[in-house]
């Protein structure tokens, strides 16, 4: 009984990791693999065009005994999908299907046979070509997404040769043993090749940033949390999406909250970024010690910051210091901001000790008072080249005095005062840190069109579109 009840918990402790919460989505709509499928199909076209084609040479049987022919020079001027579609196989993955595809192609030939031999151009016209492939999506031990073949049908309804040479009475009679061996080899080669396309996709995506660093400061997790999910109208990719300060890839000690995204459709792409992404970037900045600043020659375009400009609403201050002296603020975050994404709302209350010092004649510094803050703002997103770019607006302050050099002082007067400091210092100065943004889980060459950022209660949802250039 014992032997079971540990298999029991082993069991469970290899489960848990399957049931990991994302900290961030990203939803692909029928949109987007309609998009997809038109994008990809255009570089399938490409490659083929572009793709050079091995000769090859062969032997039939005929009437007029064996003919011997070789094919070479393959060009691909042509080639149309005027009927694909892609949908979703619930559960399994994509699927795509063509009926009425067509190909021109020109080539080199010659044949020979006991009584003849000829040579020269031909155009090869390919039509109703019927292909059913179907991908599946899952990840790799290293957390990216991953995809592979798992069928592939394909039928060629006629294949047509026009030969041009010399002996033009005989064409007709033979052309049929070669458009043969073409309609075989294009039987035998064409799921092939989507193999070695898929592969190819495959390729590129293990190239996406899994681990990828923001700035000097923070490094993202972007490895997925489990496999694709596929359903009936969508593609789900749970990612983790967790920041942590560089060089340390320490387990956060919370956990993401479980989210659904809206039902939605009309966008190519759906993110959801949800409270524990934003409450991990805090963890890490504020661990990685970007939250501390230290104001002083910095903020000369707003006001001279001396003692006589706090002894002028503090007295103490002022006959402690009869000389004016240069002043230094030296801003420290005591704790993570705590962040709450509520509808149209995303909040950052920021808890902070401000100590202020005075600079002495020998340029060290004496400190004059210290004070603890509670700020709560609000914050505005935008997403500008693939970024998501955050600003801070001030809303509520609060000031505690914990130490003083000139005593015991109110502070409603200097409360007033660093909340303009806060406004015009504090706040420009970490908004130009979130203006260098987060990056958004992207591939090369892709561009976001007219996202749209809407804050819901314990996620962000950006809806977009997206443009591939060729």
């Amino acid at each position: 009984m014992l032997k079971f009840w540990y298999f029991f918990l082993l069991l469970r402790l290899l489960m848990q990791p399957l049931d990991a919460n994302p900290g961030l989505k990203v939803r692909i709509t029928q949109k987007g693999l309609d998009y997809g499928k038109e994008i990809g199909l255009e570089i399938l076209k490409q490659r083929i065009k572009e793709e050079s084609f091995p000769d090859w040479s062969g032997r039939e049987k005929s009437g007029v005994g064996d003919v011997d022919y070789t094919i070479s020079g393959v060009r691909i001027n042509t080639i149309e999908f005027p009927d694909a579609s892609v949908s979703l196989i619930p559960g399994i993955g994509i699927k795509l299907s063509t009926q009425r595809a067509y190909a021109a192609i020109s080539v080199n030939w010659s044949i020979r046979t006991w009584l003849f031999k000829d040579s020269g151009r031909a155009t090869v016209s390919i039509s109703g070509v019927f292909i059913t492939a179907v991908f599946t999506m899952s990840q790799d031990s290293t957390g990216h997404p991953s995809m592979s073949l798992d069928s592939c049908q394909m039928s060629i309804k006629g294949v047509e040769v026009k030969l041009n040479g010399t002996i033009s009475w005989l064409y007709k009679f033979f052309t049929k043993y070669l458009e043969k061996p073409i309609h075989r080899s294009l039987d035998t080669h064409s799921c092939p090749n989507i193999r070695q396309g898929i592969q190819q996709i495959d390729a590129q995506l293990r190239t996406l940033q899994v681990p990828t660093q923001i700035d000097a400061f923070a490094q993202i997790d972007y490895s997925l949390v489990n496999s694709p999910g596929v359903f009936q109208s969508y593609i789900d990719l749970d990612l983790k999406g967790a920041i942590y300060p560089v060089g340390n890839w320490t387990d956060l000690a919370f956990v993401p909250a479980p989210f659904i995204l809206p039902n939605k459709s009309d966008s190519m792409l759906y993110f959801g970024i949800s409270e524990y992404f934003f409450k991990s970037a805090s963890l890490a900045y504020y661990t990685a010690g970007a939250f501390n600043i230290t104001i002083a020659e910095e903020l000369s375009s707003y006001f001279n910051v001396t003692t006589e400009t706090f002894g002028s609403i503090i007295p103490e201050i002022a006959q402690y210091y009869v000389e004016a002296r240069p002043a230094m603020l030296n801003l420290r975050a005591t704790a993570a901001p705590m962040v709450s994404l509520q509808p149209d709302t995303f909040t950052l209350e920021i808890h902070a000790s401000m100590e202020v010092l005075a600079v002495l004649p020998d340029s060290t510094t004496q400190s004059m008072f210290t004070v603890n803050i509670i700020a709560n703002t609000s914050a505005s997103l935008t997403i500008f080249e693939q970024k998501l770019i955050g600003s801070l607006c001030l809303n509520r302050f609060q000031l505690f005095l914990v130490d003083s050099s000139a005593g015991f002082f109110e502070v409603s007067l200097l409360e007033n005062f660093l909340s303009y400091v806060l406004r015009n210092g504090v706040i420009p100065a970490a908004n130009a840190k979130l203006k260098k943004g987060f990056p958004l889980p992207n591939l090369d060459q892709i561009t976001l069109l007219r996202p749209v950022v809407k804050v819901n209660e314990g996620y962000l949802l950006i809806s977009t579109d997206i443009d591939y250039k060729l």
